[in-house]
């Protein structure tokens, strides 16, 4: 089983792609391990799309089965075949916005306030993820997450709503029929 799960930041991708692996026993990959590069200032050096895709790739071939959480859509076109599964996941803003913060704290404490190259990427941070729901936002939205899975050849799984991730799981499982 090869599953992609994605929506915007703040989701719930990682947290369900790390359950789903747990449950499922088969490894997760998240795409910002490969999209950033390591750095002093956590995700804001880019690594270089055929760089990031080969390494992706790679892991990838190492294993049958996989999960990969995260957005694909300017990765390349080849993606489109990787999967048997998408899970799309969708939460109302109110709520994705609270979740971000909330990690961008536990990430990096008052920093994101007190220190202005942490409190600017914040910020910046914030108002991209902000216009997700703006279909004319030329950043990662909505509309091209949903022309991504109309694009895709497997099965796709949309959940919206603040559910659990039991409740994710659940649906799931039921999809896949591994009751």
């Amino acid at each position: 089983m090869k599953i992609h799960i994605l929506g915007a930041s703040c989701a719930g991708s990682t947290t369900l792609g790390n359950a789903l692996s747990s449950q499922l026993n088969i490894p997760y990959f998240d795409t910002d391990s490969f999209f950033w590069e390591k750095s002093a200032v956590p995700y804001t050096l880019k690594r270089d799309p055929l760089l990031r895709n080969q390494l992706l790739k790679d892991e990838l071939n190492k294993a049958n089965n996989y999960i990969v959480g995260g957005s694909l859509v300017s990765w390349g076109e080849e993606w489109k075949n990787m999967f048997d599964l998408a899970i799309f996941l969708y939460l109302p803003k109110e709520i994705r916005m609270e979740r971000l913060v909330k990690r961008e704290l536990e990430r990096y404490g008052n920093a994101i306030y007190d220190d202005p190259q942490r409190h600017q990427l914040f910020l910046d941070f914030i108002n991209w993820a902000s216009k997700y729901d703006d279909r004319s936002f030329t950043g990662r939205n909505i509309g091209i997450h949903e022309n991504w899975l109309d694009g895709l050849n497997c099965k796709v799984i949309k959940i919206e709503g603040d559910t659990t991730v039991a409740e994710r799981l659940r649906r799931i499982v039921e999809v896949l029929d591994l009751s």
